[in-house]
């Protein structure tokens, strides 16, 4: 298959010139944009799928009492979890339904730090 690639850009390009090339320049051309799709998967896709797993792995184990903060900044205590949707307590008697997307994680904030 290599020596397929190498004989067609030989061809398209005449032989010589400026359009060219030879077998070890496709060779290495080739080398270069493989070693680029794996850079480009070890900085970038693959700490996104993590990060997208670890994600998935908290919403799944939300329960009634955690202290969570939205993508909006809402923070407030889980009063119940459905399916699709979370219930927060924002205040006494103060209830918001959330998306279970929309949580962006747990939050803790000391009781002492809270009064300040």
């Amino acid at each position: 298959m290599w020596a397929s690639i190498a004989n067609a850009a030989g061809q398209l390009g005449g032989g010589g010139g400026a359009g060219g090339g030879k077998p070890q320049d496709v060779y290495s051309t080739i080398m270069l944009f493989g070693l680029m799709a794996v850079i480009f998967y070890f900085f970038l896709i693959r700490p996104q799928s993590k990060r997208q797993k670890d994600h998935q792995a908290m919403i799944n184990e939300l329960k009634r009492g955690d202290e969570v903060a939205t993508t909006g900044g809402i923070i407030g205590k889980i009063h119940s979890v459905t399916d699709k949707l979370v219930v927060l307590e924002i205040a006494q008697n103060v209830r918001i339904r959330v998306l279970k997307a929309q949580i962006a994680g747990k939050h803790s904030v000391d009781a002492s730090k809270e009064e300040e």
